[in-house]
């Protein structure tokens, strides 16, 4: 049975079950479902932007950049060697 079928089934069984309930827990049912929506939005926007980052600056990406390469400091000594000669 594929999934797609599975999900009909699945959702078939539970408005089956919520079908006779009164108004008022109907509506408590579509409050709480719109609850939980909002909520995946919600997490799916701040997942989204924790995945691409953000970098809020009042400063130009030029500035930034510059900033940036002039605070690299380059200590170890790389030693080239050619035919027996140290450089």
């Amino acid at each position: 049975m594929k999934t797609t079928d599975l999900n009909s089934k699945f959702i078939n069984n539970y408005f089956d079950l919520i079908k006779n309930l009164s108004l008022e827990q109907k509506l408590d049912i579509i409050e709480k479902l719109t609850k939980t929506i909002k909520g995946d939005i919600v997490r799916k926007t701040k997942t989204l932007k924790k995945a691409f980052g953000a970098w809020k600056s009042e400063k130009s990406a030029d500035e930034i950049i510059n900033e940036l390469r002039n605070s690299r400091h380059f200590n170890r000594h790389i030693d080239i060697k050619i035919e027996g000669w140290t450089l």
